[in-house]
């Protein structure tokens, strides 16, 4: 077939969504059978208009029924009460309107790049010439040419998912339905599939232009959506509508981006999210020696094996007695040294007396001095328990901790840093993290007593 050449899109999408209803949700409620034999509420009372051109996020917390809604849309699931409408016609079966797109990328295993694409247009009765042709057409409209006869098990999970987007798309569908479809990939790979989603619905060739997606993510929401509709918990209940009037491409340096993550934070989580103070000269945070990618575990065995060794041993010996690289033990050893752990003199690694006592300490015991050195040591982590036990709710969310670290690191530097931070203080009992809502948290006893 004729390549046609890539576009790439970096103007918005459109200028004033066209407000032509295609999907219409009204009084929507969902009860599902508990497991005691009562009702369980799912959703409740759920009002919405999907508007042609649009692309609007479902952001809600688990449990908030972000995609039961998505499959009553889809017409997988049958209301309890209320109704859902495709351009005016209720929705008593499957949409023929929409195509769903999982996180789970869904591809059937033993078919090809190729046949999982035409499976749709199979379904539909598409005759063999006329699928091909359109299968092609939209492999290669999502950069996978050259790949239409490899198995799933050959590609990445990248490109699992463009699989996706072309086996939605060739359908073309009136609406895109997406349920977290980014969120089984790794960070840098999703943000340039959330681009490519952007510049395929407005790629001449697609008949798609209006997305309704599902995610727990609000910088995905805030980076996609021309809507955010925000879902409250047991029961899910829409409780707030944001409009993104932000141009495109989007990401955190545009002016406003910030703002309404911090506007999208407060609907979803009813707290006022943890705002930027003003940095001092010598911010601890931007000041700290950089934390090595080293686990506690590791650091642990580091420590004991060492201490069997008489408590000092050359870093080459100890290296080949561990079979390790010696570039691959230097992380622990850092780390041992940043804690007051060890020391490195003459090429030797000497266990210090906070080295010993931890080493040779039992499992629950070893907390508190681990506990201690932390916060003795590392500025990371003593200032982040420092501003949780100053903070009312007692948490701190992770992206105004990744800004202050951004001060003399790259974005990705401080993100590990950060990880290996939150490792160290979980361990240590400092703090908790919620992973789905990327917020640090006093521990609860620290919390009952402030409520209190």
């Amino acid at each position: 077939m004729t390549r046609r050449p890539r576009h790439h899109h970096t103007t918005p999408l459109r200028s004033h969504p066209v407000n032509t209803p295609v999907i219409t949700v009204t009084n929507l409620h969902k009860d599902f059978a508990g497991p005691t034999g009562g009702i369980l509420p799912v959703l409740h009372d759920i009002n919405f208009t999907l508007n042609e051109g649009e692309v609007v996020a479902l952001l809600g917390k688990s449990g908030s029924g972000k995609s039961t809604l998505l499959r009553h849309v889809a017409g997988l699931l049958a209301p309890t009460s209320g109704t859902v409408h495709y351009r005016g016609a209720p929705v008593t079966g499957p949409n023929p309107g929409t195509a769903m797109l999982f996180q789970s990328f869904a591809l059937m295993p033993w078919l090809t790049v190729q046949q999982n694409v035409e499976l749709g247009l199979q379904a539909r009765g598409i005759s063999l010439i006329e699928r091909r042709g359109r299968a092609l057409q939209a492999i290669d409209m999502v950069g996978l040419d050259g790949f239409e006869n490899a198995y799933p098990k050959e590609l990445s999970g990248g490109m699992r998912q463009r699989v996706g987007f072309a086996r939605a798309l060739v359908v073309e569908p009136d609406v895109l339905l997406m349920d977290e479809p980014f969120s089984a990939l790794d960070v840098l790979t999703a943000q340039t599939l959330r681009n490519e989603l952007l510049a395929l619905l407005a790629h001449p060739d697609t008949a798609t232009r209006t997305v309704l997606l599902v995610t727990h993510s609000i910088e995905e929401a805030v980076q996609l959506a021309d809507r955010i509709l925000v879902l409250d918990t047991n029961p899910g209940t829409l409780k707030a509508e944001l409009r993104v009037a932000l141009p495109r491409p989007r990401d955190r340096r545009v002016r406003g981006f910030e703002a309404l993550v911090e506007e999208a934070y407060e609907a979803l989580t009813g707290e006022r999210a943890q705002a930027p103070s003003p940095l001092v000269e010598h911010d601890p945070l931007r000041a700290a020696a950089p934390l090595p990618q080293a686990n506690v575990e590791s650091l642990t065995g580091l420590l004991e094996d060492l201490d069997t060794r008489g408590g000092a041993v050359d870093l080459a010996v100890l290296a080949d007695a561990l079979s390790y690289e010696v570039d691959d033990l230097m992380p622990l050893v850092e780390a041992a040294e940043l804690l007051r752990y060890a020391r490195v003199g003459s090429g030797r690694l000497h266990l210090t007396t906070a080295g010993r006592g931890f080493a040779r300490a039992d499992i629950l015991p070893r907390k508190p001095l681990f506990a201690a050195a932390a916060l003795a040591n590392i500025p990371l982590i003593a200032t982040i328990r420092t501003l949780l036990m100053a903070s009312d709710s007692g948490r701190l969310r992770e992206p105004y901790l990744i800004d202050r670290l951004c001060g003399n690191v790259s974005e990705r530097d401080a993100q590990q840093q950060l990880r290996t931070a939150i490792t160290w203080g979980r361990y240590a009992e400092l703090f908790e993290y919620d992973a789905e809502d990327r917020v640090l948290l006093l521990p609860a006893e620290y919390r009952r007593a402030s409520a209190a």
